[in-house]
């Protein structure tokens, strides 16, 4: 009798466990369905958002920043690399200009990305066109080729990659991750809004009239350059805590509309994984200038010396360690 129970409630627990073992394989099999989808979403919105300049390869002057097109960036050996971001404002029936100008050199061998902004009155030449004039206008008559060519040639250093946004994209995008943290030095207003002196917790509309604001600054367009680079390190700052796949790719379902770059889906990937976490300190520099009015114009004029000064700061900040 014993024995007959004994087997009755062995049979019991194996049919528990065959459930439990089914169950477990169905939810498996589930979770892998919805990573899947999830993968495939997001390699769908990627390859929306993916273009491919048709700018030639920019070859230095400087045979040790020339050696950068030897070869391609490797990103699976985290070479360091060097990306433009372009903040267009375009508006209805007119192609825009870049309204923001901002280099990222990213070195994951020294954990640091140094970062600066191109003042968008800097008078140079615009590459393509033969011509001399405000940096920003290169969008204008070329897009993102006319304007990567341009900037190489300031810079006198070639460009990897670059990250076209839109206004209103970016401002989806800092309500996406919750909003930026910036420390205000002075307090002003700007289209109704306030923006007390200390630190603020600013969302995607107000960081856009933060980072836009510049004829209450001391230092006009600079003062603006400096706001920008602040939210900009808030945003990346954001960007090594995302880990859910799904955020992700609601993030970049939300900007697709406003976004291009020539990142590709694979090169998203090694981003993710092997350049996110790596950045301990986020550097910035200012390119020094003087206005000056020509022609009934007024330019940002920046002197060979400090071109070349910017140009040794982003070539010894690319050198591997």
């Amino acid at each position: 009798m014993i024995v007959q129970e004994a087997n009755v409630i062995k049979r019991k627990w194996k049919k528990v466990l065959i459930w439990v073992a089914a169950s477990a394989a169905a939810l498996v099999v589930l979770a892998g369905s919805y990573v899947a989808y999830i993968y495939s979403q997001i390699k769908h919105t990627a390859t929306v958002i993916y273009e491919e300049p048709s700018r030639p390869v920019y070859i230095s002057k400087d045979p040790e920043a020339a050696k950068k097109n030897e070869l391609p960036v490797q990103l699976d050996n985290e070479d360091p690399l060097t990306v433009l971001m372009l903040g267009v404002d375009q508006r209805e029936n007119d192609v825009g200009r870049s309204d923001t100008m901002v280099v990222l050199s990213v070195n994951p061998a020294k954990r640091s990305i140094l970062m600066f902004n191109i003042p968008r009155d800097t008078r140079t030449e615009i590459v393509g066109r033969g011509t001399a004039d405000k940096i920003n206008h290169a969008y204008a008559f070329g897009g993102v080729d006319m304007s990567l060519q341009t900037v190489e040639h300031f810079l006198d250093y070639p460009i990897d990659y670059y990250v076209k946004v839109n206004m209103e994209s970016f401002q989806r995008f800092i309500d996406l991750i919750g909003g930026v943290e910036v420390e205000n030095p002075f307090a002003f207003e700007s289209v109704g809004h306030s923006f007390p002196k200390g630190r603020l917790e600013l969302d995607g509309e107000n960081a856009l009239l933060y980072s836009r604001m510049r004829y209450e600054d001391p230092r006009g367009d600079l003062g603006r350059n400096t706001r920008q680079r602040d939210i900009l390190q808030s945003i990346l700052r954001h960007s090594v805590n995302l880990q859910n796949m799904t955020k992700i790719n609601s993030m970049l379902g939300e900007i697709g509309d406003g976004v291009k770059t020539n990142v590709s889906f694979d090169d998203m990937k090694t981003f993710l994984n092997k350049y996110r976490t790596v950045i301990d300190t986020i550097d910035t520099v200012e390119i020094n200038g003087t206005g000056s009015m020509m022609n009934g114009i007024w330019y940002y004029i920046v002197a060979p010396e400090e071109q070349a000064r910017i140009h040794d700061l982003l070539r010894k900040h690319q050198e591997e360690e």
